[in-house]
């Protein structure tokens, strides 16, 4: 009995206004550990120099799979893990605005830091900035038929936060 089994019409009618989704994630274990403070807290520690090892989520979204059938090829993200690396990767955040920047800025000059400015620092900016370069890379890869969705930002197990254009 040789039937074909499709009870969800892959034949789907792009009219329809179906959107297919699919999931990268980058975990804590891809050794993306970096550094920030967040210079605004001063009733708290996270004003303080600290690290997390960082994870990402990515959600991918389109409304027509490619030839293979696939929503992205995840076999294009290495310039993604490349550039999560350059910038994430046993790296100092400081964002712009920091009123020690010149401080923190020196420590790179002297050897002792890897530093990279930033318009804001913090898992929900740091979710947007991640969604912006990202974005494009996979707007650019898909010729506009992929576009990413969301990002997510993991600290650790406890700490999350997620960004998507409006």
């Amino acid at each position: 009995m040789n039937q074909l089994f499709d009870p969800a019409g892959l034949e789907v009618d792009p009219a329809a206004g179906g959107i297919y989704r699919s999931t990268k994630t980058y975990d804590h274990n891809e050794g993306l550990s970096c550094t920030f403070r967040q210079w605004r807290a001063g009733h708290s520690h996270c004003r303080l120099l600290h690290g997390y090892a960082l994870a990402f989520k990515f959600v991918f979204a389109a409304r027509e799979l490619d030839d293979r059938h696939w929503c992205f090829d995840f076999g294009g993200l290495k310039p993604v893990r490349q550039w999560l690396h350059e910038m994430f990767d046993h790296t100092l955040l400081v964002s712009e605005d920091d009123p020690e920047r010149a401080r923190l800025e020196a420590l790179g000059a002297a050897g002792l830091a890897d530093v990279r400015i930033v318009p804001a620092v913090g898992c929900e900016a740091t979710a947007r900035i991640v969604h912006a370069k990202v974005g494009e890379m996979v707007r650019s890869a898909t010729q506009g038929r992929v576009w990413l969705e969301s990002v997510e930002v993991r600290e650790h197990g406890g700490n999350s936060a997620l960004f998507s254009p409006a």
